[in-house]
C-alpha cells in the first residue's frame, strides 16, 4: 500500500486509535502519526510503546498540518475537543471519528468545523473488552466492518480517501445514513451491552448465589455477559445518553419479547420455546457464515493453564 495521508492526528490513544496506528504503520498508510491523550500517563505510555511518531501535550499541537484527524474520545467529549482544535485544522483536511453513535455526534461536531474541512463520520465495528494504549494491535480491523455516515453533500473524494485507509487496515467499509446506523447499533451492540450490565448487576444483588459460585461456574453463559460488561464505563455511559431514542425503542421491544418467553415458560409451551430458539439459532449461524465470529469450541478461547506439575 502507498501513503494515503501525509499526517494523521489521533486524538485519544486507546484501543481503537492504537490499533489504527499499528495498522497504518504495518501498511505504510500514513507518512506521520501524531497523537494526543488527555492523560499524561497515557501519553507517556504511548511514547514508550512507540506507535506514534510524535505525542504532543495538547490536541491543538497534534492536529497542526494534519490531513486526517481522528477523534477517538468518548462521544460525550467530542464537541469540546472539536471546538478546541477547530482553529488549527488545515484547509482540505478530513475529520473523522470512531464513535458508536453517529447522529448525535454529527450534530455536535459539524457546526464547529471551519469551511474547507471535510467531515466523514465513521464507526469501526471492532473491539475487545480491553482499553488503554497497551490494548491495541494491527489486526483488530481485519475482516471487520467500518461504517461511514457522510452527509449527502460531503465531498466524495474525501469519503473515498478515508475508505481507502480503512480498507488498507483490513476492514470492509459500508456507508449508511446516521439515523439508520444508530438503530442498527442499538440492536447489535448498545442494547446487548445494557442487558449484559443488567445481568451482571442481578448476579451481584442475588444473595442466594454467592460471589464465589458466580465466579466458579461462569462458564455456563454468565462469563460472556461479564466479558461484554467489562467494557469502558465512560464510553458506554456516553453511548446510551447519546443514542437514547433508539436504545429505548429496542429495550421496549426486548421487554415485549421477554414477556412472550415468560408466558411460554409459565404455560409449559415447549413448542413455542423450541420454535423461538430455532429462529434465534439461525441468526447465530448467519453471523458465523458472515465471518464475524467463529464456531470454534469454547468460542475459540484457549484454556488457561496454571503453573504447576504437569503444565
Amino acid at each position: 500500500m502507498s501513503v494515503i495521508y501525509q499526517k494523521v492526528a489521533l486524538i485519544g490513544l486507546g484501543l481503537i486509535a492504537g490499533s489504527m496506528a499499528h495498522a497504518m504503520r504495518a501498511g505504510g498508510l500514513a507518512g506521520q502519526i501524531s497523537g494526543y491523550a488527555r492523560s499524561a500517563e497515557t501519553r507517556d505510555a504511548v511514547r514508550q510503546i512507540g506507535f506514534c511518531d510524535d505525542v504532543t501535550d495538547s490536541a491543538v499541537d497534534a492536529v497542526r498540518d494534519a490531513d486526517l484527524v481522528v477523534l477517538a474520545v468518548p462521544v460525550g467529549a467530542m464537541e469540546t475537543v472539536t471546538k478546541e482544535i477547530a482553529p488549527m485544522l488545515a484547509p482540505g483536511a478530513t475529520v473523522t471519528d470512531v464513535g458508536s453513535v453517529k447522529a448525535d455526534v454529527m450534530a455536535s461536531i459539524a457546526p464547529h468545523l471551519p469551511d474547507g474541512v471535510f467531515f466523514v463520520p465513521g464507526h469501526p465495528l471492532a473491539g475487545t473488552e480491553h482499553s488503554g494504549p497497551h490494548s491495541g494491535f494491527a489486526e483488530l480491523f481485519e475482516g471487520k466492518y467500518v461504517i461511514l455516515t457522510p452527509e449527502p453533500d460531503t465531498d466524495p473524494a474525501a469519503t473515498a480517501r478515508l475508505r481507502a485507509l480503512w480498507e488498507g487496515c483490513g476492514a470492509m467499509v459500508e456507508e449508511m445514513e446516521a439515523e439508520h446506523h444508530d438503530l442498527v447499533l442499538a440492536v447489535t451492540s448498545h442494547t446487548p451491552h445494557l442487558i449484559a450490565y443488567t445481568m451482571v448487576g442481578v448476579a451481584d444483588h442475588l444473595r442466594r448465589v454467592t460471589e464465589s459460585e458466580v465466579i466458579k461456574y461462569s462458564a455456563a453463559g454468565f462469563r460472556d455477559f461479564t466479558r461484554i460488561a467489562a467494557s469502558d464505563p465512560t464510553m458506554w455511559r456516553d453511548v446510551f445518553l447519546s443514542n437514547k431514542e433508539a436504545t429505548l425503542d429496542i429495550l421496549g421491544r426486548f421487554t415485549e419479547e421477554l414477556f412472550v418467553l415468560q408466558r411460554a415458560i409459565r404455560m409449559g409451551d415447549g413448542e413455542a420455546l423450541h420454535d423461538y430458539f430455532t429462529k434465534t439459532r439461525a441468526i447465530r449461524r448467519g453471523i458465523i457464515e458472515a465471518g464475524q465470529d467463529t464456531d470454534a469450541p469454547d468460542f475459540g478461547r484457549a484454556p488457561v493453564k496454571k503453573d504447576g506439575p504437569g503444565t
